[in-house]
């Protein structure tokens, strides 16, 4: 069974890179904030193009820490795309802040056509997710909240490199929050996460909040801090990763091109490429009809598929007092009913990927 992702592969084909990399740390005895995890967040920075990046212990507290730095929180709403990943929300209300859903566009990215008719005079801010890999539309993103002067904050726990108008997502907002979980584009070998930002004090704040309200040992400025740094093991691990993201990236665009090119069947829809913006393919993502057939037919075809996301987050237990129904946002609880994800993973082999594309051919035939 060809599964829809193996970490394993990718970490066995730089396993000597990884190895010293891990146990260079524990021979060091300097495990917390030392220099890996200063050079990882100089070279992180660096490769995305802003200022400053401060690692965190995972992508959720990333955002979660980006809305404490804004001071957004009760009484605050944020405008958040409805069929995101429920950690974006978390780190709204976390905060005591109130999500905003916005429907998607044909992208699976946040529709700008649909943000203007939900900015009250209790909005803050709006952040965006480059949703599966692929980069937003920015330009009137932008424009709105230079208009209703908003934050802007970008969700990019899944598109690592992805480009809009040729210029990294991660550097249009005020912050930017990225996720290294394992599966990844760049991923750790457990948890972890950052922020980066162009703004000295966003920065400042930040790098105090995720260590309990501290720049200075014993020195506690701020009563809402955490423990919520990235660890050195991690941060050595990332750093072999950097060193390899052209190809990991470029590995993965490939195995995407020879699906959109090859797969052919009327009952599968491809998914649609912005021609402003690329994707990184973290997930590769079709929509079909009658999603339970399908996946039996994959199945007895030898492939595992997944579904990312059965249910959007406004329909979570945790936000039933949102009172949101199913028929608010008519085009996420489409999406949520018939998308379904071909594997797509570092070390996949030709042999893989051709029985991939003949079970989506052979669907419904």
């Amino acid at each position: 069974m060809i599964p829809c992702n193996d970490s394993i592969r990718l970490f066995k084909k730089y396993q000597t890179e990884f190895e010293k990399a891990a146990l260079d740390v524990l021979r060091s005895g300097k495990y917390i904030l030392g220099d890996n995890v200063k050079l990882f967040e100089k070279e992180f920075a660096k490769s995305i193009g802003t200022k400053y990046c401060v690692g965190v212990d995972n992508g959720t507290n990333a955002i979660k820490l980006g809305f404490q730095a804004l001071g957004i929180g009760k009484g605050d709403e944020v405008l958040v795309q409805a069929n995101t990943y429920i950690a974006t929300v978390l780190g709204i209300t976390a905060n005591g802040a109130t999500p905003v859903f916005v429907e998607p566009n044909s992208f699976y990215n946040m529709d700008e056509n649909d943000i203007e008719k939900r900015i009250t005079n209790k909005t803050k801010a709006i952040i965006v997710t480059h949703l599966y890999g692929q980069a937003t539309k920015m330009d009137k993103i932008i424009s709105l909240c230079e208009k209703h002067k908003l934050y802007l904050l970008e969700d990019c726990a899944q598109a690592h490199y992805a480009k809009y108008k040729n210029k990294n997502v991660g550097t249009f907002g005020d912050l930017s929050f990225f996720s290294f979980y394992p599966t990844k584009n760049i991923g750790a070998f457990g948890d972890a996460g950052a922020i980066l930002t162009n703004d000295e004090n966003l920065y400042t704040k930040v790098r105090m909040l995720r260590n309990y309200g501290s720049t200075i040992r014993y020195n506690f400025e701020l009563e809402n801090g955490s423990n919520s740094r990235l660890d050195e093991i991690q941060a050595s691990l990332l750093l072999v990763k950097l060193r390899h993201a052209k190809e990991i990236t470029q590995e993965k665009q490939s195995i995407a091109n020879r699906y959109l090119k090859e797969i052919k069947n009327s009952l599968i829809k491809l998914p649609e490429l912005d021609s402003d913006c690329s994707s990184v393919w973290h997930l590769f993502v079709l929509q079909v009809e009658d999603r339970n057939k399908f996946i039996k037919h994959m199945n007895d075809c030898g492939v595992m598929v997944d579904i990312h996301y059965p249910t959007p987050p406004y329909l979570s237990k945790c936000y039933s007092f949102l009172n949101l129904s199913d028929g608010d946002f008519p085009k996420t609880s489409y999406l949520s009913k018939h998308i379904v994800d071909l594997p797509i993973f570092n070390g996949m082999t030709d042999k893989e990927i051709d029985q991939v594309i003949k079970a989506v051919n052979t669907y419904g035939k």
